[in-house]
C-alpha cells in the first residue's frame, strides 16, 4: 500500500493500492508546469517586495492560480484515462471514491 505524504513527510490520511505508473513522459509535463508555475509565483513575490501596482499583481496571481489549476486539469484527466480505467476494469470502488473526494478539494 502507498501513503501519500507531503513535502515534509507527514501523511495527511490518503492510502491507497496505486498501482499504475504514470510515464516519465507525463511526469515531465507536470513538472515543468510545476516548475513554471512557482518561477511566476516568485516573481510575483518579486513584485510585492518592489512596490509594484496592486493591479498588477492581482492580474499576474490570476495567472499563476489559472497555470495551478491547469495543472490540476491535466493531472485529473491523466488520472481518470489511466488509474480509473485501471479502477473500473479490477472493480476498484474505493479508487473511484477517492477520486470524487479529490474532486471536491480540488473545486473549492
Amino acid at each position: 500500500m502507498q501513503s501519500h505524504e507531503d513535502s515534509h513527510g507527514h501523511n495527511h490520511g490518503h492510502t491507497h493500492v496505486h498501482k499504475h505508473v504514470h510515464s516519465a513522459e507525463e511526469k515531465k509535463a507536470i513538472v515543468n508546469r510545476l516548475s513554471r508555475a512557482a518561477g511566476h509565483l516568485e516573481a510575483v513575490k518579486r513584485m510585492v517586495e518592489n512596490d509594484v501596482d496592486c493591479s498588477e499583481v492581482l492580474i499576474q496571481l490570476a495567472a499563476v492560480r489559472s497555470a495551478i489549476n491547469n495543472t490540476g486539469k491535466v493531472v485529473l484527466k491523466n488520472h481518470i484515462n489511466h488509474c480509473i480505467v485501471e479502477a473500473i476494469e479490477e472493480e476498484d470502488h474505493q479508487a473511484i471514491h477517492q477520486l470524487s473526494e479529490a474532486i471536491d478539494k480540488f473545486m473549492k
